[in-house]
Formats: structure tokens, sequence, C-alpha cells
């Protein structure tokens, strides 16, 4: 990665580690403590040292292994500590609608684009109730103080043991709900992810079970794609970072109305194609992240920094999903900020899109892949044999309708092709 790539952690992070040898301190001892006045001298310590996804680990991190956490309100610990757990989403995972009561006015279910609103959502029409088999009352939220407690943590090299004691840090709940026989502390995220990092709901589990003598129940909740979905874990032993095991995956949705093949016949049948245009093809295989980091530019403009420091991305996902929005004309770039980086914000169009119900947000998407002609001659190949074509023709395909791409690129755009086409053909049920 050139320097012009690096994030602004990244940086900071490289400088910081220069400074204090911390590499020779964690090989030496294992560890190395960093004070946050010590890192805000060159970045704020609240940017510098919370990062909820792997993914948004400094390159210096990433490339030795190293994670951090904090271990009070002022002081952070480095090492080779597994502080993430990976997700994994069960495809046979039964999806239970909700209807959404009548009644309610203040929330706005069809535009559930923070991660409050899609818990109070979720509280409001009774899925937390579901979730837990018992009424429950919304109890809790936001920052607060661990208070003291020790744990293991294992050290992803040597799969070893690292004892850690925590003196009055500081988590934060997004929230906490008790029924008459559990406590469920939630934490949510409004996308698909890969892993998460533990810390979220392992320092807040520590915190609640010492206060109340309930069941704490540490869960994972992400909104995406208007589908509510619930990871239910346990700590199998409360003095081990480590020993969270997930133990039922439950999916909820508010009463959708399905799009049916009528409706993509009819999409498909008026389309106005619109010839490739001289922009690259994406390099982005799965649509659903497009429609992800869609509804992140709902809430608020963001640079290439903000995306990748902040979110599921890494810097090379970045710029192609970004390319991607861009190709499909709902984001555009602005590069006259006064902080020097462009800025990306959804088009008009993309903004009276995403404030469509479900069904009809997502032909809108669908019309927009389809409008292009490769997209489109690849999914009227799919209605005509009732599957996906096989490699060899939607290449062909691109071949014929893009001169400017080489056969070693093609190779590479097929599966974008391949990706996009295929989240259209399952938005219609079988």
């Amino acid at each position: 990665m050139t320097k012009s790539q690096k994030t602004a952690n990244d940086k900071a992070w490289e400088i910081l580690f220069e400074r204090h040898k911390i590499l020779e301190e964690v090989e030496k001892n294992g560890f190395f403590e960093i004070a946050s006045g010590q890192i805000n001298q060159e970045r704020e310590s609240r940017l510098m040292a919370k990062f909820d996804h792997s993914v948004n680990l400094p390159d210096i991190f990433r490339d030795n292994h190293l994670s951090i956490l904090p271990i009070s309100r002022s002081k952070y610990v480095i090492g080779k500590f597994a502080t993430h757990l990976k997700v994994e989403y069960d495809s046979e995972t039964e999806l239970t609608p909700f209807e959404f009561p009548a009644e309610i006015e203040s929330i706005d279910y069809k535009n559930l684009y923070s991660e409050s609103s899609a818990l109070h959502c979720a509280f409001n029409i009774g899925i937390i109730d579901d979730l837990v088999g018992e009424k429950t009352a919304y109890t809790v939220s936001g920052k607060m103080s661990t208070e003291s407690f020790d744990f293991n943590i294992i050290n992803s090299i040597a799969n070893e043991p690292y004892s850690i004691k925590v003196e009055n840090s500081q988590c934060e709940i997004d929230a906490g709900f008790e029924s008459e026989n559990y406590f469920v502390l939630i934490e949510s995220k409004k996308y698909l992810i890969e892993d998460f990092l533990i810390r979220q709901l392992y320092y807040p589990y520590r915190l609640w079970s010492k206060k109340i003598t309930k069941k704490v129940i540490p869960v994972l909740m992400t909104y995406s794609n208007d589908i509510f979905s619930f990871f239910i874990y346990e700590f199998s032993n409360d003095k081990d970072y480590n020993s969270l095991q997930l133990i039922t995956q439950k999916n909820y949705t508010i009463a959708p109305e399905e799009i049916q093949r009528s409706d993509v016949d009819r999409v498909f049948n008026n389309i106005k194609v619109i010839e490739e245009q001289k922009v690259p093809l994406p390099q982005a295989n799965k649509f659903e992240r497009i429609v992800y980091l869609l509804s992140l530019l709902l809430e608020r403009d963001l640079t290439t920094d903000d995306i990748t420091e902040n979110y599921k991305f890494d810097r090379r996902q970045t710029d192609y999903y970004t390319n991607a929005g861009l190709y499909i004309g709902l984001i555009e770039k602005d590069k006259s900020s006064i902080r020097k980086k462009p800025i990306f914000r959804l088009t008009s169009e993309a903004r009276s899109i995403l404030h469509k119900r479900h069904k009809f947000k997502y032909l809108d998407l669908i019309n927009k892949i389809l409008e292009k002609k490769v997209f489109y001659l690849v999914f009227e190949l799919t209605l005509k044999h009732g599957e996906i074509p096989p490699e060899d023709a939607i290449c062909k395909i691109i071949s014929e309708n893009r001169p400017d791409i080489n056969d070693t690129t093609i190779k590479r755009r097929y599966s974008t092709v391949r990706g996009w086409i295929s989240w259209i053909w399952n938005q219609i049920p079988d």
C-alpha cells in the first residue's frame, strides 16, 4: 500500500509504533501498555483504538497479528490477542414475519437506517419478547463504567492465555432488555458482518453479571436488507474472553410484500437500456454490500477514510464499492472538499429509492442494474433458460459490449456480473 493509500489511523499508528518501539516491547514482554494521552499526540484515541471488525485494524496491527483493548479510561494494552469472533449467517434459519402495529406512527419501519432505530422498532413490535420468550422491558443503554475485573484472552499466535486486568474502563451498551428471568444485552450493527469485536459484549457482560442475579444473555443483532438477525451467545467461562459460544440464530422481518416473478418481468420488459459507458465495469461481487453502503450514505456523506476506518470495508473494498455505486448512478463523488479528500454522497434518485417500501425499493435497485446493457443481456439469458448462464456465455457478452476490457480483466469482471444477477435472481421466490 502506498503512503497516499494509507488511512489517518495507519499513518498515526506507524508513528507511535516507531516512537515507543511497540513491536520490540510486545516481543519482549508479550504486551505493550499505552496511555490515551500518548495516542492523542497523533490522533484522538477514540478514533484510534476502536476496531469493530478485524478489517478495520490498521495495517501495522494486521501485519503483526496485533490487537488493542482498553484497560482503564486512560490506558490500552496492545498484544497478539484474539479479540474478534467470526460470524456466519445460517441460510437455513427460518424467517419469522411480524406485522407492524398500525397505531405506531413515530417509527418509520421502511427507513430503519440507524442501529438505535432498528432496536427501537424490534422492541416495540414484539420481536425482542419473542426472542427471549418472555415479556421484556427496555431498561439500559449508553455508556457506563465497567468497574474492575480480570480475564484471560488467547494469544492468537502462541494459542496461550494472557491475563488482563480492567479497572474502570468505559463500555457502551446498545440496549439491555430485562424479563422475569433474563437480562439480555444487545450489540447491534446495521449491516451484515463477517466478524465483530467480542469486547463489545464481554465488558458489559462482566459488569452486569456482578450487578444483578438474573442470567445475562449476550446477543448480537444485525439489521440489513430489511432482516433482523439475532445471534444468541453464552460465555461458557466468565473469566475467559474467548469462551463466547453461539447458541442459536433467529431471523425476523416486518411482514414484507414479496417480490413476485411477475414484478421482475414487468421491470425487465420496461427497461430502457443504457449503452455501456466509458466508466470501468465495477469489480464488486456482492450487491448486498452496495445496498449496505447506500444505507450508510443515507445518514451522512463519507470520505474513503470514513468508510474504511468505521465500517466493514478495507481500503480496496472501499474503492471497489464506491466505484460500483458511481457506475449505477446512485453515488456521486465531490472532489472539492476542504479536507482535500473526495466525499461520497447519494444522488437524489438514490435517496428517493431508499425511502420506498421494501418491495419497491428492491425493484428499483433491480432496474438500476438491468438498465446497464451487459447486465440486461445476461439477465435476458437467465430468464430464457431459468438459470444463470455459464462463465463463457457471460464473458462473451462482456467482450462484445465492452471492447475496452481485455481478456484478463473480463475474467475478473465476470464474477461481478454473475454476483449481481444472482442477487436479482435470489429476490424471486421459488
